[in-house]
């Protein structure tokens, strides 16, 4: 068993899939044309923003969608450091300086108390990810303190489409908000895509013009540290037929969710706490202190079993000793905990009965 079958997705929805491409085809526009057009418009809707700015990767997105909100070389931009150094990865493309916050060992969330704790340092922006398709609880909260304190705030959303807090979608709280269109997640295409969501018009227009070489208009460049960063034509048509499927195959990945709450009975397993529609189940992470020993037992019966993520962000080699000094307590205590369950749409109640089997028949 897979920990994503994508081949059983893209047959579920071939006929789908086949007559996006096909359109798409017919046309002969392949970039930046009508169907990115409109998926910017159905998807900047759903979120309830004025505006969406697809681009061709989800890191893009971050990177673009920092920069459209100010930040710059020398900025200093804080984030979790539990979520694959992507976030990372875009601020150190802009030459801005990252401040690790730690997280919550429930949630694997930043905890609101890190980010009271990075604003005092004087950081300019605070990247809030909602990690595993969990929404941050307290965002509304975090956004009036960022708001307070002049604190630029930008949502990492890449595997929490369509999550919502209090009735409003995630992306929607700070200045910007990415996400990332990889064919895994909650609202994937055939490759890579990405796109930065706001409510500002500058923000979006700055967005625009970085995402293809800082054009004002064609072949006039009036920004700098701008790239070619494009939603292609057949992406953004597949995406379109998935976005209007997309609460439904949240609620699938929910209903698998809790059925692994409500069956695996495991002393040495602990289940993550979600409530309802906080949750889109994009990951379903458990905690095990004999985790390698757990993941080897799962193998052992075909079922794939993932670590998301092994290694901190302040503790990847790129960095060497730079980050010694910092200490993530509880970051640093889930890296070695954690296990990813297959969760995704398309897994039969079969498949998830084998997961449930399996791990209650560990013998730890």
């Amino acid at each position: 068993m897979l920990i994503n079958d994508l081949l059983a997705r893209t047959r579920a929805h071939e006929a789908l899939i086949n007559a996006a491409l096909q359109r798409v085809v017919a046309r002969g526009w392949f970039v930046l044309g009508p169907e990115v057009a409109q998926f910017e418009q159905a998807f900047s809707a759903y979120l309830g923003l004025s505006h969406c700015v697809t681009v061709a990767n989800g890191t893009d997105a971050i990177e673009i969608g920092l920069r459209a909100i100010g930040m710059k070389k020398g900025s200093k931009v804080a984030t979790v450091a539990n979520a694959g150094m992507y976030s990372t990865t875009a601020i150190l493309a802009i030459g801005a300086e990252p401040c690790f916050m730690d997280v919550a060992p429930d949630t694997h969330n930043v905890a609101l108390e890190e980010v009271e704790r990075v604003i005092a340092l004087g950081i300019d922006a605070v990247i809030v990810t909602h990690l595993y398709g969990r929404a941050v609880a307290d965002i509304e909260e975090v956004a009036r303190l960022c708001n307070a304190a002049g604190v630029r705030l930008f949502e990492d959303c890449a595997q929490a489409h369509g999550a919502r807090i209090n009735g409003r979608k995630v992306g929607s709280f700070g200045a910007a908000s990415s996400f990332s269109f990889y064919p895994t997640k909650n609202l994937g295409a055939l490759g890579d895509g990405g796109a930065i969501a706001t409510a500002s018009d500058e923000v979006a227009a700055v967005a625009r013009s970085l995402r293809q070489y800082g054009w004002a208009q064609k072949y006039q460049v009036s920004r700098a540290h701008a790239r070619n960063s494009r939603l292609d034509e057949m992406q953004a048509a597949v995406l379109s037929e998935f976005l209007p499927l997309l609460d439904a195959t949240n609620a699938r990945r929910r209903h698998i969710a809790q059925r692994y709450s409500d069956a695996i009975k495991h002393p040495r397993v602990s289940l993550p706490s979600w409530t309802g529609e906080d949750y889109v189940a994009h990951l379903f992470v458990v905690r095990c202190p004999e985790r390698d020993a757990l993941r080897a037992h799962l193998r052992g019966l075909d079922i794939a079993a993932e670590i998301h993520y092994p290694l901190p962000d302040h503790r990847q080699p790129v960095f060497g000793a730079t980050y010694s000094e910092v200490f993530l307590p509880d970051t640093e205590q889930l890296a070695t905990d954690i296990l990813t369950l297959p969760c995704y749409p398309e897994m039969t109640d079969e498949q998830v009965d084998l997961v449930i089997d399996g791990i209650n028949a560990w013998v730890a």
